[in-house]
């Protein structure tokens, strides 16, 4: 749709200027159809976390899919995560201090522990102390393979990618557990809250869960 705007600001100006008889975009109307975004429900996040494997290379690529969980970084951001980009922040907690390479927008993630374990877990695997990077990290279409594998093992009927761990983040991790979406936004690296929006209609159950407490105090309270 941004191209077929950008497309037409020049046949309208080629219109304008005689280049053109007429608008050949006159009759034609835009159309977005909304794409569901897919998250990992809590039963599924939780099954992954309890998993383990003997063979190292899945080990490790559930690691850094469950990372993004807990962070929201897109594969490419996690790919070129320095231990500088680890800092202590003001409220003396770990916090991630980077930039998205999609937007760059700078993002200011504070660390959950779960994310601090598995980072920590390869504090000094030779491969990440080689490239100067947080994690072993390999090619995101081997990634993906190796996911796909992953959700197969653990009988996940998804295709696992790290578009659903970021939309995990922003959905089961932070909306539906009371996060406001101003910070969900911030963290995401997101330039409009309404991008941040999409990802709303998934926290209705945590609508729900608030208002029967709701519900609950008035029935103390009369």
């Amino acid at each position: 749709m941004k191209h077929i705007e950008r497309l037409r600001k020049m046949v309208n100006m080629a219109v304008t200027m005689d280049w053109l008889p007429k608008d050949p975009f006159a009759k034609f109307r835009k159309h977005f159809d909304k794409v569901e975004r897919e998250s990992l429900k809590k039963q599924e996040l939780a099954k992954l976390e309890q998993k383990r494997f003997r063979v190292e290379r899945l080990q490790q690529v559930l690691d850094m899919f469950l990372f993004s969980c807990y962070t929201g970084l897109a594969y490419i951001d996690l790919a070129e995560l320095e231990p500088d980009n680890i800092v202590t922040g003001m409220d003396g907690n770990l916090w991630i201090f980077t930039s998205r390479a999609k937007a760059d927008t700078s993002v200011r993630i504070p660390l959950l522990s779960k994310a601090r374990e598995l980072m920590e877990k390869y504090s000094d695997d030779p491969r990440a102390v080689s490239n100067g990077t947080v994690f072993p990290v390999i090619s995101n279409q081997r990634m993906n393979a190796y996911l796909k594998e992953i959700a197969d093992i653990c009988e996940i009927n998804r295709d696992l990618s790290f578009h659903i761990a970021r939309h995990t983040f922003a959905s089961t991790v932070t909306l539906s557990n009371g996060v406001p979406i101003e910070s969900v936004s911030k963290m995401l690296g997101h330039t409009s809250i309404r991008t941040t929006q999409i990802y709303a209609k998934v926290v209705e159950s945590k609508l729900s869960e608030d208002m029967q407490d709701l519900k609950e105090r008035l029935k103390m309270g009369t």
